[in-house]
């Protein structure tokens, strides 16, 4: 629950509106998970809570360790799915790359998650709980939806993840250091950028609409001129960019002349280009490009004076880089039972 779905809930039990920011603060900044945690709250109310609610609560099955220091974490769902979260080091600026959804329904072609097809949406409950559970191992300083699956086919869970994120009595996350990624679901941008204050990634990774359609078909649906539109409109705080991700792929959108487009495309839009060397994975056949033509690239965009940053690849030998993320645990769906409200 958001703090304002909490007060909701909490009148609802005939108690007054502040014992719901005191929960809050319990659950996202003292780490709680139970409600006998809560000693500023009073017994006999700390047992009502128990009676119709719960605090959920998620542990990593399995943690994966990079030579580079990043951290892969795989948690078991509810119904036997699993997803991945991967913490990023960087000098104390730690970054957590969290997932949205079991698997992912984009068919992105140099994408393993995408392979395997969707399962499911995450609850706003597991998408928070991913961040619970790492910020008891690691300090992190960003949040980006950047994991398992399309952020924005899933805005009823990550609108309310982002609320809890950012708002001063819950996680207290500035709202310059968590970052929305998307494929291109034009629509759900506008929403997106009406309902909350969050940066905005948008995966471009093409110039033309023929080679875009080729990877990623969304582009079939969303085509190059209006998600270039879209990424315009978009409400953007002062000082703020819209982050160009850009997967290089070998012979197939690394040339100068897409360098020369990808210039011309992003002129009139307040942006930052992260260029990606294609991480190579068994189920794509789809090769990194040779350190010269990557070079080529970045110094083009830079001469152009576009802000741009190639990212070196992280956790690559633990599955864990850009677009590597699968949940290797077998899925197991089961019939769920009825619970009891999660207040997480």
């Amino acid at each position: 629950m958001t703090l304002q779905g909490l007060e909701t809930y909490i009148s609802g039990l005939g108690k007054e509106r502040f014992r719901a920011k005191q929960i809050f603060k319990w659950l996202y900044q003292m780490d709680a998970t139970s409600f006998e945690q809560m000693t500023n709250v009073s017994k006999e109310f700390r047992n009502v809570l128990g009676q119709g609610a719960e605090i959920s609560n998620l542990v990593p099955e399995v943690v994966e360790e990079s030579e580079d220091g990043t951290k892969k974490y795989l948690f078991r769902l509810g119904d036997g799915s699993a997803v991945e979260s991967v913490l990023i080091p960087d000098d104390g600026r730690n970054t957590l790359c969290i997932s949205s959804q079991v698997g992912c329904a984009m068919g992105c072609a140099f994408c393993l998650t995408g392979s395997f097809g969707l399962s499911r949406n995450l609850t706003t409950a597991e998408i928070v709980n991913q961040v619970c559970a790492v910020k008891r191992d690691q300090p992190v300083r960003n949040i980006v939806f950047m994991g398992m699956g399309e952020p924005l086919a899933n805005l009823s869970a990550v609108i309310p993840a982002v609320q809890i994120l950012t708002d001063p009595d819950g996680f207290q996350f500035s709202t310059r250091k968590v970052t929305v990624s998307t494929s291109g679901l034009v629509p759900e941008m506008a929403e997106l950028g009406r309902r909350v204050t969050v940066n905005l990634a948008v995966s471009l990774n093409a110039t033309t609409d023929h080679v875009r359609s080729q990877i990623m078909p969304v582009n079939r649906r969303y085509p190059l001129g209006e998600l270039l539109a879209a990424c315009k409109a978009f409400p953007l705080p002062s000082r703020r960019w819209i982050t160009i991700e850009y997967v290089l792929i070998r012979d197939l959108n690394d040339s100068l002349e897409d360098a020369k487009r990808l210039v011309r495309l992003i002129s009139n839009i307040p942006s930052k280009v992260n260029l990606i060397p294609f991480n190579e994975h068994d189920s794509c056949s789809f090769k990194s490009p040779g350190q010269d033509a990557i070079d080529r690239f970045h110094k083009y965009l830079l001469d152009k004076n576009v802000t741009v940053i190639t990212r070196s690849s992280r956790g690559s030998d633990i599955s864990a880089a850009c677009g590597q993320l699968k949940g290797r645990l077998d899925q197991k769906h089961e019939e769920s039972a009825a619970v009891p409200i999660d207040i997480q």
